[in-house]
């Protein structure tokens, strides 16, 4: 596959001047991990339409999948680059950290192998990043052996485990045999505190100077006052070497393990290093998915049309620690202003005028960041339907380029720039200008500008400039592919309102910004008259078409409002009549339900006197007198009345809510009994239903069909007791019980919004419920 085609005129010069490097570090601090971050700040435009599409299509996929599911998280891992390429030379042996390091980063990469598996229906794109894994028989050998920082641990091997014992008994030996030679001697002859310490890897005793012919041995240190002196005594010696043999043989036997899980591990030295690389994309791609998230970004299509940027804004004016506000300049609130630049196909040059702190440096600088965010693979922020044509070269001749030691002033350092501009850019460039023609005189800047200009728009360059100078500004109407653009100004309050408005050139408000900051009256006054009468008509037309443009823009805001009141009262009336459709549907429900279980009893009441009649019939053949038959016929035909009676009773009564039950035979025989005076007390059970009602209710831990069950009782119970909310716990999980629980809520009439909770009160795991009045 062939490398990437990299913009030819894109030279690191323009990325500083257009601050693309600090626009990457907005979007590398959504990275979890350093070298995620780095990915993203190594990310240079590219010229390829498709690889653009592609990456710009894998970043929206991921962050409309973070907008429901906040879950997804990228995993850290460290930098295994020196061992992967140490694990390459035949015969090396990586250190302990080096194959920590290794163990954390296939921990890392088992985890995002398993996120990234589970993407596969949701975000194909994204899952097309997964790995193949090495077999897990290696983190858990490496786990076994090593602990976090790298230290071989004692069951890595027998040899290790039995070396080690030795050395600590080894110790043991040589620290008892000084503890017990420094307990022997006279406390004149010790050292203050006096205990058993370590100089140069031996172990020695502190004695006092004057003692040290008495002890002997071998001096491996003493103080700074020479007072005393750290001795080996002779009976120690040999203790001492033998646990420098022990040690000996436990490092031989720890760099053994060493070697084992190296050359264990190179073998998959090419897996391991494609899963790292799994985790280090995965990490990029999340921290552009998460910016686009943050900045409310859409992707744009690439290479299908002329430039068309809707509601775009500066990456570097969008706060990076707070939610977007969708208001490519900050307004007097201190909101971003977005800005929409739509080009027809025959225009190529925008030339943009206006006063000072208007923001047309920012405008030009906004554009030049967001094609080279686009071309980078980051979604930038701007909104849908954006086009974006991809450029195979970005000029930019940006701020004052005055330079003592090369002996150029501010004028030959910008014809410096424009000479490499108009050597280099041609059709697929694009061009950023700032105060074009400045520097010089005003005659011959405007001049030299329109030639360049002129020039570009020929070579089908898009080109974006900024001037105030007054002769450019009639430059529109008289060449094909150019169109003046301003930001708009307010005349009365003489301060910017960041709006561009394509086709209608600036006024410079000199003289009024002028007057407005104290400048004498007298000699504004000379400067008035002696502007040429052209400007002055000019600058009055001006004027006219700006005021015109406010009086349409309000009338434009007056209609849009009462079209949206028109579809507000629409939309409440149809909410109105889609809740009383939904009232009858659930009352027709409920008819149906009550007619079906009245059925249901009357049933099981004629199966029960069935049986009570057959077994009056029972008593009646068994009867040995004739009283006795007598009474059982007696009680038969009262059955056979009741029985009627009751059935046509409750024929006539079904679904009319009379609140009257059903009666065994024994119950009529009692009622019969009782004297007629006596009140009737209504049996058990009868009334109306009563229903339990709580505001919130737990479904975690429940399986679909009963949490289904569940959510249906509680809501019903709250619409019963006109509760105004229902707080439900479904918990974040997979996320697919609150997917079932949001089904659930969207097709109840009985609901009228819901939403998830604040972060304080539960977040995605806690869903609100509110109801219809």
């Amino acid at each position: 596959m062939s490398a990437p085609r990299a913009p030819r005129g894109v030279a690191s010069a323009v990325l500083e001047t257009l601050e693309f490097p600090a626009a990457l570090e907005r979007v590398a601090a959504h990275a979890v991990g350093p070298l995620g971050a780095a990915r993203v700040r190594g990310r240079t435009p590219v010229a390829d339409p498709d690889m653009i599409r592609a990456a710009l299509a894998q970043v929206a996929e991921l962050a409309a999948l973070l907008l429901r599911d906040d879950t997804v998280r990228a995993e850290p891992v460290p930098d295994i680059a020196p061992a992967l390429e140490l694990l390459a030379v035949p015969g090396s042996a990586l250190d302990g950290p080096a194959l920590a390091g290794l163990g954390r980063a296939l921990a890392a990469a088992r985890i995002v192998a398993a996120d990234l598996g589970r993407l596969t229906a949701q975000a194909p794109r994204t899952a097309a990043l997964r790995a193949a894994l090495p077999a897990r028989e290696l983190e858990t050998r490496l786990s076994q052996s090593l602990d976090p920082e790298g230290q071989v641990l004692d069951g890595a091997s027998r040899g290790v485990a039995r070396a080690r014992r030795a050395v600590r008994e080894a110790r043991q030996r040589l620290v008892q045999r000084l503890e017990a030679i420094l307990g022997a001697l006279d406390p004149s002859e010790r050292a203050p505190d006096a205990a058993v310490t370590v100089r140069g890897g031996r172990y020695v005793i502190p004695v006092r100077g004057t003692a040290r012919a008495k002890v002997g041995g071998i001096v491996h240190d003493e103080s700074a006052t020479r007072s005393t002196v750290f001795v080996e005594p002779p009976e120690a010696i040999e203790l001492g070497n033998a646990l420098r043999e022990h040690e000996a043989e436990q490092q031989r036997e720890v760099l053994q393990v060493l070697r084992d899980l190296t050359e264990l591990l190179r073998p998959a030295r090419e897996t391991i290093a494609a899963a790292w690389e799994m985790c280090i994309a995965f990490d990029d791609l999340c921290a552009r998915a998460r910016y686009a998230v943050l900045v409310n970004g859409f992707a744009p299509a690439v290479g299908t049309g002329p430039l068309e940027i809707n509601d775009g804004r500066h990456p570097l004016l969008i706060s990076p620690f707070v939610p977007p506000l969708h208001d490519v300049e900050r307004g007097n609130g201190g909101a971003v202003v977005p800005f929409d630049l739509v080009l027809a196909p025959d225009e190529c040059t925008v030339l943009v005028s206006g006063p000072n702190t208007g923001g047309k440096t920012v405008l030009i600088k906004a554009v030049g960041l967001l094609c080279l965010m686009a071309q980078s693979g980051i979604v930038p922020p701007i909104g849908p339907r954006s086009t974006l044509p991809v450029f195979d070269g970005v000029f930019a001749d940006i701020g004052d380029r005055q330079s003592i030691a090369a002996s150029l002033s501010t004028f030959s350092a910008h014809v410096a720039v424009l000479r490499d501009i108009l050597e280099r850019a041609g059709s697929g460039s694009l061009v950023l200008l700032d105060e074009i023609g400045s520097g010089t005189d005003p005659a011959e800047g405007a001049a030299l500008a329109a030639a360049v200009l002129k020039t570009l728009t020929r070579r089908r360059a898009v080109t974006l400039a900024t001037t105030h100078l007054g002769a450019l500004k009639q430059l529109a109407a008289e060449t094909v592919g150019i169109v003046n653009a301003s930001l708009q100004f307010d005349a009365e309050t003489l301060t910017p309102t960041f709006r561009l408005l394509k086709g209608v050139p600036g006024r410079s408000y000199g003289l009024a910004i002028a007057r407005r900051l104290g400048i004498a009256g007298e000699v504004l006054d000379i400067a008035e008259r002696a502007v040429p009468d052209r400007e002055r008509t000019l600058d009055a037309l001006l004027a006219t078409v700006e005021a015109r443009a406010r009086e349409l823009e309000a009338r434009e805001r007056e209609l849009a409002a009462g079209e949206q009141r028109v579809r507000d009262d629409a939309a409440r009336v149809d909410a109105r009549g889609e809740e009383v459709a939904g009232r009858e549907r659930e009352v027709t429900a409920r008819a149906r339900g009550l007619e079906q279980a009245a059925r249901d009893q009357t049933r099981a009441y004629l199966l029960e006197a069935r049986k009570k009649v057959e077994e009056a019939l029972g008593r009646a053949r068994a009867a040995v007198d004739e009283a006795t038959a007598k009474e059982a016929r007696r009680l038969l035909e009262q059955a056979l009345e009741e029985t009627e009676t009751r059935e046509a009773a409750d024929t006539r009564e079904t679904g009319k809510g009379t609140g009257e039950t059903w009666l065994s035979l024994e119950e009529l025989k009692r009622r019969r009994q009782e004297p007629a005076s006596a009140p009737r007390r209504p049996p058990a059970g009868a009334g109306h239903p009563t229903a339990t009602a709580t505001t919130e209710i737990s479904l975690r831990g429940l399986r679909a069909d009963e949490a289904e069950g569940r959510l249906v009782k509680a809501l019903d119970d709250a619409v019963l007791a006109d509760l105004p909310y229902l707080r439900v716990i479904h918990g974040k999980g997979t996320g697919a019980l609150r997917q079932l629980v949001h089904d659930i809520l969207s097709a109840d009439t009985r609901v009228a919004r819901f939403g998830f909770a604040p972060p304080n009160q539960g977040g995605h795991g806690v869903t609100i419920v509110e109801f219809t009045a």
